[in-house]
């Protein structure tokens, strides 16, 4: 009897710690877990092992082991999409153009009508022009962020090879500015498409429901407003944000985003359907007892300015710009609140696009010609990054 009640002790202390490890009890989209059932004719009379209580993971230490240059003289490239088989994507968001980059580190120009319409239709004034990429999961298509002359607009068209055919229009009407011009998309675990909006220099947008600017949204690949978002029929996902230029997930289905900030903090924060992040009336912390979300990590702007974001199975990795690094963040110091950013990669200039790999390696893109860095002979590149954890 006294080792039935130790054996039970011992699970229970186990069970807190697991508990404890939840970054947030209220998750966004995620898979959702399958109990098996017995199948037909089996026996249960089989007891049960009882389960052997597991120690909490540990921190990860990250080290760079290796950068080789996927990709040089690129004209201010915003965002990077990995294709199947190892290419990628890559906006130029000055020019409006798209290249595809082969593993043997081969550019190529994307052409076809709707190459052709982003570059004739496409405007460009300091931080707008061709902005985020990704993959239509399931399928050759991908969705572009772009600001046109009247406003942002996320687009979807065909990709067979290097020639982009005709575009289709998701959504427009999105608030445009040369500064705070947001520009992420990405499709979250649910197969929905998430739209990082910057309140496009108006803050108060960031707080009105009505508005666009200043939001994460959240719609079908069609572009409709996506099912389950908090307002039926709206595509807001959440709002108070100012500048959001990064979005992923963990394997759990929680999301982050990268969020820039005006003179003072920039923002690691985990998205939740419908909270308020607080912007324009807080900038970082403080903002919990009045209803809006804190983030989970703040740097000053000096030291981030952040932009492109990937998540992998052991941290969040963030690039910065005017920090001129790569940040990252161990999951499981997030989930014990004691995370401490640690740099990755630095001495190489602003840093826009991050993406991680399937094999662990991370592709990086510099950011020296977009007008505030000061390239070198070679800028802007992507780099691929071979990453020692331990």
């Amino acid at each position: 009897m006294r080792v039935l009640v130790a054996v039970l002790a011992l699970l229970a202390a186990a069970a807190v710690i697991v508990v404890g490890l939840a970054l947030d009890r209220r998750p966004g989209p995620g898979p959702t877990p399958v109990t098996p059932t017995p199948s037909a004719g089996a026996t249960t009379s089989t007891p049960t092992p009882e389960p052997t209580p597991t120690a909490p993971p540990e921190p990860v230490t990250v080290t760079v082991t290796d950068r080789t240059v996927v990709a040089r003289d690129l004209d201010a490239p915003w965002g990077l999409a990995l294709l199947p088989g190892g290419d990628v994507l890559v906006t130029l968001r000055d020019t409006g153009t798209l290249v595809r980059v082969a593993a043997d580190g081969t550019a190529t120009p994307v052409t076809g009508p709707g190459a052709d319409e982003l570059a004739r239709d496409t405007v460009h004034a300091s931080e707008s022009g061709l902005l985020g990429v990704a993959l239509v999961p399931g399928t050759s298509d991908v969705v572009v962020q772009r600001t046109g002359a009247d406003g942002n607009a996320v687009l979807r068209g065909t990709l067979t090879g290097t020639t982009l055919g005709e575009l289709t229009t998701l959504l427009d009407g999105i608030a445009s500015a040369p500064f705070h011009d947001g520009g992420a998309v990405a499709f979250g675990p649910d197969g929905m498409l998430y739209v990082a909006t910057g309140d496009a220099t108006q803050p108060d947008a960031a707080q009105d429901p009505d508005s666009l600017g200043g939001k994460i949204l959240r719609l079908t690949p069609e572009g409709e407003p996506a099912p389950g978002n908090p307002v039926p029929g709206s595509p807001v996902w959440s709002l108070g944000h100012r500048n959001v230029q990064g979005i992923g997930w963990d394997a759990a289905g929680r999301m982050f985003a990268s969020e820039l900030g005006q003179d003072t903090f920039d923002e690691l924060n985990q998205i939740l359907p419908g909270r308020n992040y607080g912007w324009p009336l807080v900038e970082g912390r403080g903002g919990e007892s009045d209803g809006f979300e804190d983030p989970l990590v703040t740097w000053t702007t000096d030291e981030a300015s952040p932009s492109g974001l990937a998540v992998t199975d052991e941290g969040v990795y963030v690039a910065a710009l005017r920090g001129e690094r790569l940040w990252r963040v161990d999951l499981v110091e997030l989930a014990r609140g004691t995370a401490t950013p640690s740099v990755v990669l630095d001495g190489v200039g602003r840093l826009r696009g991050v993406v991680a790999e399937p094999g662990g390696s991370l592709l990086v893109s510099s950011s020296a010609t977009d007008g505030r860095g000061e390239p070198r002979d070679g800028d802007d590149r992507v780099w691929r990054l071979t990453l020692a954890r331990s």
